[in-house]
């Protein structure tokens, strides 16, 4: 008996906190909190109305939100999951470092933000 997909997420999943942090040699820094919203379909992401982020060079941020947004759908889009996208993601926070902080602890940022909701809609055990 195949399962039919489930929906994600089932109802809004607010204040999903991220701190993404590695130090070594190339280190990484991203902190993020994110909502996840259900959409009719697909996959959708916006940055939050009047979202500051105290972070120089400014022209580094837009960048940095896309790869959020890249890692959460990359994340969700695995199909061992067995969840078909219906989201919808506001990004209500986000901590920069000018020692750390670049695309990739982004798009790491969201991979793991994506991960913390789905754990949050695991479905019943039998």
């Amino acid at each position: 008996m195949t399962s039919v997909p489930r929906s994600f997420p089932p109802s809004p999943i607010r204040g999903v906190r991220v701190r993404h942090q590695r130090q070594n040699c190339a280190p990484h820094f991203a902190q993020i909190e994110v909502d996840f919203e259900p959409a009719a379909q697909g996959f959708s992401f916006e940055v939050a109305e009047g979202l500051t982020v105290d972070y120089e060079p400014r022209d580094h941020l837009p960048g940095f939100f896309t790869a959020i947004a890249e890692g959460i759908e990359e994340q969700l889009s695995r199909p061992e999951h067995g969840v078909v996208t219906a989201t919808h993601v506001v990004l209500r926070q986000v901590r920069a470092e000018e020692f750390g902080s670049h695309d990739l602890a982004f798009r790491i940022a969201g991979y793991l933000a994506a991960r913390k909701a789905l754990e949050h809609t695991e479905p019943p055990r039998a």
